[in-house]
C-alpha cells in the first residue's frame, strides 16, 4: 500500500460493536424514555454483554412485560397528549418501561418499550411515515407504531400492548397490559374477568355470567 493512501477502512465486529454503541448514544440522551441508570446497562449490553441478554431471552428467564395475571392498577400517563407527541411513563410495574404515543389521526396507542430481541430501549420517532415509528436502536428493529409488530430487524416478536383510556378531561391513562402477540379480548379477559364481570360479559369472556352469579349470592 503506498504511503499516500488512505487506509482501508476498520472492519469488523470491534467497529460494528462502537457504531451500534454510538447510535444508541445519540438516541437515548436525546429521549426521555430511559433513565441514566438505564443507558449505563444498555451501552454495558452492546459494549459485550450480548451472549448472556440472548440466552437469557431465548430460554424464558428474563421476565415478560405482561405476565402477571391479575390487573394491573391504573396510571395517569399524562394531562393530555396531542397528535404527534409521545410520552415514555412505567407501566404495569415500577421497572417496566413503556410508552405512549398520540397518532396523527388522534388514536392512542401503548407499548412495552422493552425491544423483544435483547430487552433494549424502543423509541418512538415521529418523521418516520404517517404514524412514526417505533426503533430499537441497538440492532436497528423496527416496530408498526399503530400495531407494534415487527416490521424489520431481528426481533422475533410483536411489542406488547399496553391499552390506554382517555378520560373526559382529556387525561391519559394505562389501565392494562397484553403478553407479546395475545389478542385484545384475550389479555383483558384474562385480567379483568374475575375483578370486573360487568366488563368481562360485555366482553364475552368464558365463564363471565358464572363469575356474576356468585357475586350475586
Amino acid at each position: 500500500m503506498s504511503l499516500t493512501e488512505p487506509p482501508p477502512p476498520a472492519t469488523g465486529p470491534e467497529l460494528a460493536g462502537e457504531d451500534a454503541a454510538e447510535r444508541l448514544r445519540d438516541r437515548i440522551s436525546a429521549d426521555s424514555l430511559t433513565t441514566r441508570r438505564d443507558y449505563l446497562r444498555i451501552v454495558a449490553t452492546v459494549s459485550g454483554g450480548l451472549a448472556i441478554g440472548g440466552v437469557g431471552v431465548a430460554s424464558g428467564i428474563l421476565h415478560r412485560h405482561g405476565d402477571g395475571d391479575s390487573p394491573p392498577r391504573a396510571k395517569k400517563v399524562a394531562d393530555q397528549l396531542a397528535p404527534g407527541e409521545s410520552v415514555a411513563f412505567r407501566f404495569p410495574g415500577d421497572e417496566d418501561r413503556a410508552l405512549a404515543v398520540r397518532l396523527s389521526d388522534g388514536s392512542l396507542v401503548g407499548y412495552s418499550a422493552v425491544c423483544t430481541h435483547l430487552a433494549c430501549a424502543v423509541l418512538w420517532r415521529e418523521d418516520r411515515g404517517a404514524d412514526g415509528e417505533l426503533y430499537c436502536p441497538c440492532h436497528e428493529g423496527f416496530f408498526d407504531a399503530r400495531t407494534g409488530e415487527v416490521t424489520a430487524g431481528p426481533p422475533p416478536r410483536p411489542l406488547p400492548r399496553i391499552f390506554l383510556t382517555e378520560e373526559v378531561d382529556g387525561s391519559v391513562w394505562a389501565v392494562a397490559t397484553a403478553r407479546s402477540g395475545e389478542p385484545a379480548r384475550e389479555a383483558l379477559c384474562r385480567q379483568f374477568g374475575e375483578s370486573r364481570p360487568d366488563m368481562a360479559r360485555r366482553l364475552g369472556c368464558a365463564g363471565a355470567d358464572r363469575v356474576a352469579e356468585s357475586r350475586r349470592t
